[in-house]
């Protein structure tokens, strides 16, 4: 212990001085600056579990949304192979695909189209391509489907070059189909 003496001069109720003489403890104030201390990490900590929070909830909508976006897309992969097989006469894809005459010589005409859709607020954009071809001396139609659904579109379409907020999800599959 410290015997050191530092005098301290109060005044009492009676109006005199009075000095008193009290030694330094060098433990004195360690309980306050480990106090601090551990507010400083526990605020710290939850800072860290405030944000950690936030990004998974952010990572979590964002892959709700990847999943509805890839139905949709799904979905316009499935209304072009319906167009093709079902609807060809009025399907434009299928419509300018031309085979030559007599079938299997000659040049190929490949007709490419695009169509817009909208399918529960996702925007779909479904790209058709068809190539005449042969397979064994007969002649088919052969289509690429390329779908590309998206939760912002640009003008109706996919995919969005400019989205807003990092909440933009976008996803594209393609499809191969051969028919008569």
């Amino acid at each position: 212990m410290s015997t050191t003496c530092h005098k301290l001069i109060a005044l009492t109720a009676a109006g005199r001085h009075r000095q008193d003489c009290r030694r330094l403890n060098p433990e004195t104030g360690f309980a306050l600056v480990s106090a601090i201390f551990l507010l400083v990490v526990l605020a710290a900590l939850g800072a860290y579990m405030l944000t950690f929070s936030t990004v998974q909830s952010t990572t979590s909508g964002t892959d709700i949304e990847g999943s509805r976006t890839y139905w949709a897309a799904h979905s316009g992969l499935d209304w072009g192979i319906y167009q093709a097989r079902i609807n060809s006469a009025a399907y434009a894809c299928s419509t300018g695909c031309v085979m030559t005459t007599p079938p299997c010589t000659g040049p190929i005409t490949v007709s490419p189209s695009a169509t817009n859709l909208t399918m529960a607020g996702y925007a779909v954009t479904v790209g058709c391509t068809c190539t005449p071809s042969c397979q064994a001396n007969i002649p088919i139609k052969v289509f690429r489907f390329t779908s590309n659904a998206c939760n912002q579109a640009n003008a109706g379409s996919c995919p969005n070059p400019a989205p807003i907020g990092t909440s933009y999800v976008d996803r594209e599959l393609t499809a191969t189909v051969s028919m008569p």
